[in-house]
């Protein structure tokens, strides 16, 4: 088994069909909504959002089986802000302090960042995150120095490769923080389900298929 994107997924249509529903509560919480026709479009934008130190959740594709969020129903920051643990459990988790959370890598540059190479696409295995590399993304790098690593192939999901891709094209670091997308529930599943996570939440942006929800601040 190559991956593990096995759920359910959804067409634009329906996730259409959500924000409408869903527009009146969307208005209330000053959010707006914009619909992005191209792949790499969209990952150009959401990747300027994570790199401006906004809070992402990413709904894409069929959702993951098994324990573990791999970048199809993923809150997904920026990993060289150490504070983004803190804002993360403040915002969205309101995990325990001392629990990791784990990065997604761009598979070929697994070596530049970690002390082993051997694929991980399951984020099952704590790889120890090199001393030089430790400073350059601390909000992954777990107290002991090792990251619980995502590796991502361009292959079996390419549009979470090319927003991991587009990170580095603006910061230089091919590594996101990636947790799963959820507020002490389920991961989420339906459109709804994200639609009513992002509003209930703190997070500043959802991209869900398409469409880039945009939280406005004052």
């Amino acid at each position: 088994m190559d991956h593990a994107y096995w759920g359910p997924q959804f067409s634009e249509a329906e996730l259409s069909k959500e924000l409408s529903a869903k527009s009146k509560e969307l208005e209330e919480s000053r959010c707006i909504v914009e619909k992005v026709e191209e792949v790499d479009g969209l990952c150009r934008k959401t990747a300027a959002h994570i790199a401006e130190g906004r809070v992402v959740g990413w709904f894409q594709g069929r959702m993951e089986w098994g324990p573990r969020a791999l970048g199809n129903r993923s809150i997904v920051v920026d990993p060289r802000r150490a504070e983004m643990k803190e804002i993360l459990n403040k915002r969205v988790k309101h995990r325990e302090p001392f629990r990791p959370f784990a990065p997604s890598i761009l598979e070929e540059k697994t070596d530049e960042y970690f002390e082993k190479s051997y694929p991980s696409p399951f984020m099952l295995f704590a790889y120890k995150v090199k001393k030089d590399k430790q400073k350059v993304i601390p909000a992954p790098t777990h107290v002991d120095g090792t990251g619980r690593l995502q590796t991502v192939s361009k292959e079996t999901n390419p549009i979470y490769w090319q927003l991991i891709k587009e990170f580095e094209n603006i910061t230089g670091v091919p590594v996101l923080l990636n947790t799963s997308f959820n507020e002490n529930e389920p991961i989420v599943n339906t459109p709804e389900e994200a639609i009513d996570c992002f509003l209930r939440t703190d997070m500043d942006v959802l991209v869900m298929g398409n469409y880039i929800l945009k939280r406005l601040r004052d």
